[in-house]
């Protein structure tokens, strides 16, 4: 039985009892959110010996690191010092999007060596196999696309991307609205193209049922991909996108009904003002599944600095309630990211996911900043180094240029006047 028929007899399994110890809240709270959908478990039945990692409503804010190779760069044993580098930093989960050299050995190390829980999206498999046996990517045939999900999931993958919603109905609608990005999403890509040379229904939405079989025998999660996201702001919230969420919502309720746990993945463009509307759309017409976004950036005109574009839109989404942040490095947009971009793009990611928490009122959030006010009143370096997300770069700065004394520092005396105060209180407090 699968997580979420678990829940739905009143029982609590140990994956539920281990995401409750870990936020801090009642195993009856997970069990009743696993039950409804509005919280997933991410752990495939295969893989006991991963922490399960809980997303949804009340539960921290989560964050993903996207890695993988590309036919010009596939370097192995360069990916997994990226992986390495997200788990290092606080990534929640790991995303292979490899889509160059031998992808199922490159998908198995990435299951092997993470001790996270890890995703995938197997079209890319199964389009890249079609290449190499000298087809095309329209030839594929449902079999094969089939066949590649299967494999992933035996494999182990904890949840898949699968662009389910983009369909005949959504593309007639994409070719009367015109875009300036037109499609930006890879699987999308691929199945708009099979849709139209085929003249046939995406056999993703059309065999939606086989798709549920499969990733109910390892209790797989579906995260339901927004093939057609916004490329940029000016094509956000458009009715192809909308009208793909309407289509995800059904689905989810039809995978909740069959037993299988599963989330909603959201745009990655999206201006200031449309981020909360585009959450409140989620959880309306979703019935409460978690929402998946890709940072969202909030401006098209930073490359390089996308991972700053994409933590400011972040806190906006997960404020509003996203449950689940992609994080978006400083390659974005450039090139495959390096170590270095990983590291950035999971701390930035991080931090809007805290930001978030903290003013949504979770109690272990709020309670990290408490504890660095109470070390900086403190004066204590030591812990507030331990207590900074990023506690490598705060020693390193302190190490380049220390204070000329612990009492003091570079924001404007701070610490100085702290000491005076507290001098003052002790002797008031006497």
């Amino acid at each position: 039985m699968t997580q979420l028929e678990v829940a739905r007899f009143g029982k609590i399994t140990p994956e539920m009892q281990a995401v409750a110890e870990q936020e801090g809240l009642s195993s009856e709270y997970i069990r009743s959110g696993v039950a409804d959908g509005i919280i997933v478990i991410l752990r495939n039945a295969k893989r006991s010996e991963v922490k399960p990692c809980g997303v949804g409503a009340g539960l921290r804010t989560k964050v993903n690191a996207n890695l993988g190779t590309s036919p010009d760069e596939c370097s192995l044993s360069n990916e997994m010092r990226k992986l390495e580098a997200a788990v290092k930093y606080g990534a929640d989960t790991i995303m292979d999007l490899s889509i160059g050299g031998e992808l199922d050995e490159i998908r198995r190390r990435f299951l092997d060596e993470s001790p996270l829980p890890v995703g995938s999206v197997p079209i890319y498999n199964a389009a890249a196999e079609a290449v190499r046996s000298g087809k095309s990517v329209v030839e594929m045939t449902p079999d094969e696309i089939f066949g590649s999900i299967k494999r992933h999931v035996s494999d182990g993958m904890d949840y898949i991307t699968v662009h389910c919603g983009v369909t005949l109905n959504t593309l007639e609608r994409l070719r009367r609205h015109k875009r300036i990005t037109d499609v930006v999403s890879r699987g999308g890509a691929f199945l708009i193209e099979w849709m139209i040379y085929n003249e046939q229904e995406n056999p993703l939405y059309s065999q939606f049922d086989r798709l549920l079989e499969i990733a109910k025998e390892f209790d797989a999660t579906l995260s339901l991909g927004d093939g057609l996201r916004p490329g940029c702001l000016a094509d956000s919230t458009d009715r192809s996108q909308v009208q793909e969420l309407i289509l995800l919502g059904e689905l989810a309720v039809r995978a909740r009904e069959f037993g299988v746990q599963a989330m909603i993945e959201g745009p990655g463009h999206i201006p200031l003002n449309e981020i909360e509307t585009n959450v409140m759309l989620e959880k309306k017409l979703c019935n409460g599944a978690p929402f998946y976004v890709l940072g969202p950036i909030t401006t098209d005109i930073a490359p390089g600095y996308d991972h700053i574009t994409s933590a400011i839109g972040g806190a906006i989404a997960a404020r509003a309630g996203a449950d689940f942040l992609c994080y978006v490095t400083p390659a974005e947009h450039l090139c495959l990211p390096s170590v270095e971009d990983v590291r950035q793009g999971v701390i930035a990611a991080r931090i809007a996911a805290h930001v978030a928490d903290v003013a949504k009122g979770t109690k272990t959030a709020q309670e990290w900043d408490a504890s660095m006010g109470r070390a900086r009143k403190a004066l204590d370096w030591n812990a507030q180094a331990e207590l900074a997300i990023d506690p490598e770069l705060v020693t390193e700065i302190r190490n380049k240029k220390p204070p000329a004394d612990t009492e003091a520092c570079t924001m404007c005396g701070e610490f100085c006047a702290m000491k005076g105060i507290r001098e003052y209180f002790s002797v008031t407090n006497d």
